[in-house]
């Protein structure tokens, strides 16, 4: 069915929805519509870091470095991703804050997709 079809660009697309592509906020019309996943095309200027910390996580992560040099801070611990393809995945229950130490491209994959982390500017 031609509405389950959806042909985007990431760089577009994310613009309109702070870089998330697909997840739960999207309309439930919406083919990008999921409670299972939630997929993030991040595009960070350098210097920037998520406003909080996000604690009493419920979902597992994957970050994948696209291009520049991107830090995860996990508790006691720093990632720092600086080469293509670098990677970091953390569980339920770690909670996790980031910061671009460079221009940088992120792909973060999430699950399940579930409300009430958004940080409001």
């Amino acid at each position: 069915m031609a509405e389950d079809v959806y042909v985007g660009n990431a760089d577009t697309d994310a613009a309109g929805d702070r870089g998330w592509l697909l997840g739960h906020f999207k309309s439930l019309n919406d083919p990008r519509h999921s409670t299972d996943v939630e997929i993030k095309w991040g595009v960070h200027p350098a210097g920037d870091q998520r406003a909080q910390w996000v604690v009493g996580e419920q979902r597992t992560a994957l970050l994948l470095l696209i291009s520049g040099r991107f830090r995860v801070e996990l508790p006691g611990r720093s990632v720092v991703l600086a080469e293509r393809g670098d990677y970091v995945l953390w569980g339920r229950g770690v909670d996790h804050s980031w910061y671009a130490e460079e221009e940088s491209t992120v792909l973060t994959v999430r699950w399940p997709s579930v409300p009430g982390y958004a940080v409001t500017p």
